[in-house]
């Protein structure tokens, strides 16, 4: 079975972005950069939700290299306006757009042969995930800054999550590598 993994980058008092989907604040070193591109050698599927692919999208970037990135979106409107978008921004074939029920997607995702998955983006998408037992480990670049006020890293879910440290690295600059285990 693969193992499905939430990694993002998150500042200190748990926001992934900006209110308006901004993510100016997020810090990309050379350490990072290690760090993301060897754990990429161990994944070759990326999960990610409609508001953060529309994020990358205004950056002009498409997708991840590497993995085939599945964004999800639950309404049919959504998909239209991203496949508009996609074919102005010659979109690679790495790109699928999912519109069913992301659980269920992701549990025969995770049950079929591969590498393993990652949650790229979407505090959504990660909640729906954790909710269904999918989340197998977390891992965060949490970075020395205070936003505020934006959207959150986790929303309110039903159940408690109980995680197991695995690991943690200090950075240059103050950041933080961590690695938690999500207990069952």
């Amino acid at each position: 079975m693969r193992k499905v993994t939430l990694g993002l980058a998150n500042s200190l008092d748990n926001y992934i972005a900006r209110k308006d989907g901004g993510f100016d604040w997020i810090h990309w070193s050379k350490e990072v950069a290690e760090i993301s591109a060897k754990f990429m050698k161990t994944v070759d599927a990326l999960l990610i939700g409609r508001k953060t692919y529309e994020g990358m999208l205004a950056y002009d970037q498409t997708s991840y290299p590497g993995a085939k990135n599945y964004v999800f979106t639950r309404t049919k409107k959504k998909v239209v306006a991203l496949k508009k978008k996609l074919a102005t921004k010659k979109a690679d074939k790495n790109v699928e757009i999912i519109t069913v029920d992301a659980a269920k997607f992701v549990h025969g995702l995770k049950h079929s042969k591969g590498k393993g998955i990652v949650i790229f983006g979407g505090g959504e998408l990660a909640k729906s995930l954790f909710e269904a037992d999918l989340v197998d480990e977390v891992v965060l670049n949490i970075h020395p800054v205070l936003l505020g006020s934006g959207i959150p890293l986790f929303h309110e879910m039903k159940k408690q999550i109980d995680l197991e440290l695995r690991d943690c690295k200090i950075l240059k600059g103050g950041y933080l590598a961590v690695t938690y285990r999500v207990k069952r």
